[in-house]
């Protein structure tokens, strides 16, 4: 059986919304694809499967099943900081997106790789903690939340490096991961991070005390999620 196909997409510094558009546009076409296919109506055989990388200028982001209370701050507060805010389609509570902060959207028909969820988000997951790992970070799952952290058996020192959040639509997923790479972490003060308030959020650079080579990093995340989901790139 052939390997699954995707397209890789670097948009560099991206608007929030323009890059969620492009999402639900790419989203949208595999899942009417699947619809026709079901209809007996003609259709691709197969579907198109994206990666987009990417950076956002500064926005807060909430799931549809979070709490707007999470939100510390006012419409006002945040034009004086510069960051917008959206209420999205997605899983998981609050969070945030900056500069430094590499954002990985994979729009993948999982139909091609494998029909489970819990599979896909522990894959996105291990690509991260690989990742990390080849800079000297050892990154761990915490119990009970999705994502990254550092030390996460240790409740007094855990810390989120990596916020992950998708939607899936007839195995089309969208959305997907936040790495913490250069992120400016002041932002973080003004939520209550993915709903959750008694862990701090870190980053590549606090931990390793240097600026990170973004384009390395990324490089390196591409791999690893490469390896693990075991497809060839476009």
């Amino acid at each position: 059986m052939a390997k699954p196909i995707v397209q890789l997409q670097d948009l560099g510094l991206i608007d929030y919304k323009s890059c969620w558009d492009l999402q639900e546009k790419l989203n949208r076409t595999n899942v009417n694809f699947k619809i026709k296919r079901a209809k007996g109506e003609e259709a691709p055989a197969l579907l198109e499967n994206f990666l987009i990388a990417c950076q956002h200028p500064p926005v807060y982001t909430l799931g549809k099943s979070g709490d707007l209370a999470n939100l510390l701050i006012d419409e006002q507060g945040m034009e004086s900081i510069g960051a917008e805010y959206y209420h999205i389609n997605r899983g998981g509570d609050i969070t945030y997106h900056g500069p430094g902060q590499l954002v990985v959207y994979p729009i993948f028909d999982l139909e091609q790789f494998f029909t489970d969820l819990h599979k896909f988000l522990r894959y996105l997951e291990e690509a991260v903690i690989l990742t990390i790992a080849e800079y000297g970070l050892k990154g761990e799952r915490l119990e009970g939340a999705t994502g990254v952290w550092l030390d996460a058996d240790i409740p007094e020192k855990a810390r989120k490096i990596c916020a992950i959040g998708i939607r899936m639509s007839r195995w089309v997923s969208m959305h997907g991961l936040a790495l913490n790479v250069n992120t400016n972490l002041d932002y973080f003060k003004h939520i209550v991070p993915c709903g959750i308030d008694d862990k701090a959020v870190t980053s590549m650079e606090k931990e390793l005390g240097r600026k990170l080579d973004f384009k390395e990093v990324t490089s390196v995340l591409q791999k690893q999620l490469k390896t693990l989901f075991d497809y060839e790139e476009n």
